[in-house]
């Protein structure tokens, strides 16, 4: 699921802010990087039906590489993935509970607001 018009989408901030804010708000980079693409993620345990999903803000570098701190990186749509084992995570095609949705862009909006 792709999340459009957050006030995320298109911002470009230095890779060493987006690093602080989004470890700030629970997102994990965990090693998800190359020279040119990063990937934050944000995991969501659902009790009530034993799944898990994943908040994903992918970026790029527009100026400098990654994971210089003043390299500058432009994000991407959000988007939002259901974790399947063994076989991974799946964007497309899922129905998604109403409230991992609510969740997902309540965390969105603390993004944008940090990041402001």
């Amino acid at each position: 699921m792709k999340f459009e018009e957050t006030g995320i989408s298109n911002k470009e901030v230095e890779f060493s802010e987006a690093e602080h804010v989004l470890s700030e708000a629970g997102f994990v980079h965990a090693g998800q990087w190359d020279y040119e693409r990063v990937t934050f993620d944000y995991k969501f345990d659902d009790l009530v039906n034993d799944d898990v999903y994943y908040l994903r803000l992918q970026a790029y570098a527009v100026k400098g590489d990654i994971p210089s701190p003043s390299c500058v990186i432009k994000f991407l749509d959000p988007i939002l993935g259901k974790h399947y084992y063994p076989h991974g995570v799946e964007y497309s095609g899922e129905d998604f509970p109403k409230h991992i949705v609510e969740k997902s862009n309540k965390k969105l909006e603390q993004v944008t607001s940090l990041l402001k």
